[in-house]
């Protein structure tokens, strides 16, 4: 029989933490390597586009088959599955000996990429109402923490082979698989279907005037985010000769101040300006700097350049995360967020073969220049938005 937690602190917990920050910093670990990669099999920045794209496409398709699964059998074995899924893709891109085994690869861990969604179903079902804010946050400081580590230990393994990430990554995962096998029980499920068919309710949660321009708002910046993120590495090859090794200590460096500024920033900020404010402060400077970044030619004033973005992305995701759960009463919650999470990740995988478009055909200042203006876009889109004031403030 499932047992039911309530408490914040706990073994289960401590072993999700553990798993997802685990599986984390093997994603991380991926990310400044598989352009570089990508390329020693012949691939072009469109190619590199679609193969980031394949991932998020794929995510896409099967998170609401595996959200539905974890209910039927439960968290623990579709959350183990879809690590051993990774470990699956892990060892194709270490054994790839051409471009088609790279995209499979990545097919193959996006249709079992549903450790996230699991892992937030997971942490409803073992914790009361009252701490659930508290474990969602363990959440974060998991993902933060594993793209700090994550691209700085691809840097340090590039150094090897291109392949030596890659191996790492699938040791790392293989661990995270054993974390989860031998801690996490089974949970009692309390909640709506992680798997909910949010094509269903798409139109007409786009008809409400509110959610419907905060639900746009959130698919614009995870493209232009998209956009700007897997179009880093090839950005930084070809305006400064970056590699490997440079690209993952700055995504590193950069992922770092966004936790900095997520965990001493946010909740004064909000105090004082409120979400809908700080998502807007957020989005222009995210603006200015990568337009900023476009149009420099000195690896200086690049860096100086993307301070500001940092700063506007650590203000961006926990509002818009906040606002979208104020957006929707309790029994609307799983709804709401499984139809922001699709549009997330069809934000993903429209915005790397923009981006990668854009760099191809454009030079790889028109993929950040056309980020900057998507974002900016998107904060003249938000300042019409009303927040609803039936919630409290989710960030404390």
């Amino acid at each position: 029989m499932a047992i039911e937690y309530h408490g914040f602190v706990g073994r289960p917990l401590v072993a999700l933490f553990l798993t997802i920050f685990v599986s984390l910093v093997g994603f991380g670990i991926i990310i400044p390597l598989l352009p570089f990669y990508a390329e020693t099999f012949g691939a072009s920045p469109v190619g590199i586009g679609l193969l980031f794209a394949s991932f998020s496409l794929s995510q896409l398709i099967a998170s609401p088959v595996l959200g539905d699964l974890s209910d039927r059998w439960g968290r623990r074995p579709v959350l183990i599955g879809s690590l051993l899924g990774t470990v699956l893709s892990f060892l194709m891109l270490a054994l790839a000996t051409n471009l088609a085994v790279l995209f499979l690869a990545r097919v193959v861990d996006g249709l079992s990429g549903g450790n996230i969604t699991t892992a937030r179903a997971y942490i409803a079902d073992v914790t009361s109402e009252e701490n659930r804010a508290k474990a969602y946050g363990l959440i974060g400081a998991a993902f933060g923490l594993g793209f700090i580590i994550g691209p700085a230990l691809g840097g340090v393994f590039s150094h090897v082979s291109y392949t030596a990430p890659i191996w790492a990554a699938t040791v790392l995962t293989l661990i995270a698989t054993v974390l989860a096998w031998a801690w996490l029980p089974e949970t009692v499920h309390r909640v709506e279907a992680a798997g909910i068919s949010w094509w269903r309710f798409l139109p007409d949660l786009l008809r409400r005037p509110g959610l419907g321009r905060l639900l746009g708002v959130d698919f614009l910046y995870w493209l232009a985010f998209a956009l700007y993120q897997t179009t880093f590495a090839m950005f930084g090859q070809g305006r400064f000769g970056f590699g490997v090794a440079q690209i993952g200590y700055m995504l590193s460096g950069f992922g770092l101040l966004g936790v900095i500024v997520q965990a001493a920033m946010i909740a004064p900020l909000v105090r004082a300006l409120g979400e809908r404010r700080v998502l807007i402060l957020g989005l222009m400077l995210a603006a200015a700097g990568i337009g900023a970044a476009s149009i420099s030619y000195s690896v200086p004033i690049f860096v100086l350049a993307l301070v500001p973005a940092a700063f506007g992305i650590g203000f961006c995701n926990p509002s818009l995360a906040s606002l979208l759960s104020r957006s929707a009463d309790t029994q609307e919650q799983g709804r709401v967020q499984g139809t922001a999470g699709a549009l997330e990740s069809l934000g993903r995988t429209v915005g790397p073969v923009w981006g990668h478009g854009a760099l191809q055909y454009f030079g790889e200042g028109s993929a950040y220049g056309t980020a900057a203006v998507l974002l900016a876009v998107t904060a003249v889109l938000t300042v019409p938005y009303e927040v609803p004031v039936t919630r409290e403030p989710v960030i404390e």
